[in-house]
């Protein structure tokens, strides 16, 4: 998928730092501990971008010299949701970045032979309708499961969602945008295709094994 067909809710944080180290997790030889460390350094720079456009305000302080106006963040704190278990190793890099965030979590696997999206856990904080909500899990391949995830979140009360990937192939991007359209997406790579077992390619594996070390 060329960048100028992209979707207009799509954007590709091609940074040279989120560059190199995705280049390093894609190496199969790179261990789960070096895996997990890249991730989290990976996700603050994502963070960094999703949250450009928070609403802000200003508060009255006092610094050493005088007082002044201070631009600070405006509302409810985010609520960021990790899809199980991938999505923790965003989410942990995410938190760093802004530790005050609620956090929430839906738990899916994909059936094997459909792949399809089952949910076996789901506990989101009772008033997400009234703050922003990032969705993070690693790779975007079919879509099924974030679709289902964010449908979840909409059932929930969701209104102001956004979708942060480290790897994303084309069908996924399409079937969330056809699906949610209002739903940005931000995504550190587009890749070629996927697979017939729905893995994206050229990619980095499955996510969840290559960071806990399962197969």
């Amino acid at each position: 998928m060329k960048t100028t067909d992209l979707p207009k809710t799509v954007t590709v944080v091609a940074h040279p730092l989120v560059l190199h180290k995705l280049s390093l997790m894609r190496d199969k030889k790179t261990p789960s501990a070096v895996f997990r460390q890249l991730l989290r350094e990976i996700s603050l720079l994502l963070a960094y971008e999703v949250a450009r456009d928070l609403p802000m305000t200003t508060q009255t302080i006092e610094t050493p010299l005088a007082e002044m106006e201070a631009p600070i963040l405006k509302g409810k704190k985010l609520v960021i949701v990790s899809i199980l278990r991938a999505g923790n190793g965003l989410l942990e890099g995410m938190l760093d970045l802004m530790p005050s965030a609620r956090v929430g979590h839906i738990g899916l696997y994909r059936d094997p032979k459909t792949l399809q999206p089952v949910e076996y856990y789901m506990k989101v904080p009772e008033d997400i309708g009234e703050r922003r909500v990032i969705v993070v899990d690693p790779m975007l391949a079919t879509g099924n499961s974030v679709c289902a995830a964010i449908r979840r979140l909409k059932e929930k009360g969701a209104k102001d969602l956004r979708l942060v990937c480290l790897l994303s192939a084309p069908e996924g991007i399409r079937h969330v945008t056809e699906e949610h359209p209002d739903v940005p997406i931000y995504t550190a790579a587009i890749d070629s295709h996927l697979n017939d077992h729905g893995y994206i390619v050229p990619g980095l594996g499955d996510a969840g094994d290559r960071m806990f070390g399962t197969k």
